[in-house]
């Protein structure tokens, strides 16, 4: 097999897997359990090919196959893997089990892998394009609920317009440096076209800050959050902003001295409003979806804190803390599909009312979730802030971390109220009426919050992996 393809197998397996389960669904209209057993498949062995295959850039170097776009492929399928096992018992009982459903997951992977891994802008667009379009079907996939459909609606409408203005951006960047490769086009400005390639920069800003909840381009996230099905907004709030985040770190690895220092004021800028924001108006919020989306808002404000001090050998920090994310944010919506109730999600804060006494393993995973996005130990997100805070104060953004710790500090409120509503309040829930998780949900809830503590205690094999993949970056 010529080198390309090996290269290209993990997206190939998950392509396939998509497709495959389109021509199933001809024999077999409706067998859920098959649909959901080939895209598991598809996604375990796409994450086995992207973890085994050579390193190498294919297509005449558009996408990379390095360590660093391998880590996030395997990062995307093991998102992915989490979401179809979260989905299984959760679409059956809402009527949503069907070819598209578990296909669209696979598709949206696909995007979020070429996202991560492409070196040219065109390659960008089109798995940008393709995770979005994928969103916004699953969104909307339960067609029976007005919330939903409102949800899949805003994000069509208002990723449709970020999508515009990131073409066009790139169309101006092009104009002025006259390269598609994304480390060329950002190395080196032409002094005579510096204006319009910086006016590129910031619409190419604007699309992505669309799409990761970057504060004022975040108004969709609580909405869309609180009507999609649980599942898949454990997926749009972890999938699609890793594989962001790690285009924005090669952005900022590739990008010039010179240029940098041009972005780092509105990234500080944009930063510190993030973290305020999200922090301040999670508050106010009485759902729990609309109180993790500001919550997702403020934990993207530190991860663009440490895209700061990428220049400072800060890169490690922004992997570490989005593959801890991941895994936090992932476990905390887990929860609320896990405790689904069939016709709606467990939404309100006030249901959750002693259901650390009725589903214990469902409310240890939503309360340890929740104090690791807190940033309290001996959780990830406790040794991923500190991180963080180390290498931004290295960098000599000293304020700004000062922001970052009070917004840190203010979170505590509001994540400790969830865990205080589910353990020290009595259930509000007739006994027959309580929502019992079972063993597959016990046994994903197990996993997750296993992961969040052994990266709270021993992260250091996950950091050595991480500056091994950054090490072999090539710029």
């Amino acid at each position: 097999m010529p080198a390309d393809w090996v290269i290209l197998l993990p997206y190939i397996f998950l392509a396939g897997g998509g497709l495959f389960i389109f021509c199933a669904a001809i024999l077999r209209p409706d067998a859920s359990g098959l649909y959901f057993a080939i895209a598991l498949i598809a996604v375990v062995v796409a994450g086995i090919a992207a973890a085994l295959h050579p390193p190498g850039i294919s297509f005449g170097g558009m996408i990379d196959a390095g360590g660093y776009a391998r880590f996030f492929a395997v990062l995307v399928c093991v998102v992915a893997s989490f979401t179809l096992l979260l989905s299984l018992r959760y679409a059956q009982k809402r009527g949503i089990a069907g070819d598209e459903y578990f296909a669209l997951i696979l598709f949206a992977a696909l995007g979020m892998c070429l996202t991560a891994s492409a070196t040219n802008w065109i390659v960008f667009f089109l798995g940008l394009e393709l995770l979005s379009i994928s969103l916004y079907v699953l969104i909307g996939s339960s067609h029976d609920e007005p919330a939903s459909n409102e949800a899949a609606l805003k994000y069509f409408i208002m990723g449709s317009v970020a999508s515009g203005f990131f073409t066009f951006g790139v169309a101006l960047l092009f104009t002025a440096t006259g390269s598609l490769d994304i480390a060329t086009s950002l190395a080196k400005i032409p002094p005579d076209s510096a204006a319009l390639a910086l006016l590129g920069l910031g619409l190419i800003a604007a699309g992505i800050g669309f799409k990761v909840s970057i504060v004022p381009f975040h108004l969709w996230t609580p909405d869309v959050y609180q009507g999609a099905p649980a599942p898949i907004t454990a997926f749009l709030s972890t999938g699609s902003k890793v594989a962001l985040f790690a285009a924005l770190l090669r952005f900022s690895l590739v990008m010039s001295p010179e240029l940098f220092s041009y972005v780092t004021p509105i990234l500080w800028g944009l930063a510190a409003l993030t973290m305020i924001v999200g922090n301040i108006t999670a508050l106010a919020q009485t759902h729990i979806k609309r109180l993790l989306a500001y919550s997702s808002i403020a934990q993207m404000g530190y991860v663009l804190m440490a895209l700061l001090s990428v220049k400072h050998e800060g890169g490690s920090a922004v992997v570490f803390y989005l593959a801890a994310y991941a895994v936090m944010d992932l476990g905390a919506f887990g929860t609320v599909a896990l405790l689904s109730r069939g016709g709606s999600d467990l939404d309100a804060v006030r249901d959750y009312q002693g259901i650390g006494y009725s589903n214990p393993w469902a409310s240890a995973l939503l309360a340890v979730c929740l104090l690791s996005l807190a940033g309290l130990p001996p959780t990830a997100g406790f040794i991923g802030k500190i991180i963080i805070f180390k290498s931004v104060v290295g960098a000599g953004f000293i304020y700004l971390a000062i922001i970052g710790i009070l917004s840190a500090i203010v979170s505590v409120y509001f994540y400790l109220s969830v865990i205080v509503t589910m353990f020290m309040k009595p259930e509000e829930v007739p006994a027959g009426a309580a929502v019992r998780v079972d063993t597959l949900g016990a046994a994903l809830s197990g996993c997750i919050l296993l992961a969040v503590i052994l990266l709270g205690i021993i992260p250091s094999p996950l950091l050595s992996l991480i500056e091994s993949v950054l090490y072999s970056f090539r710029i």
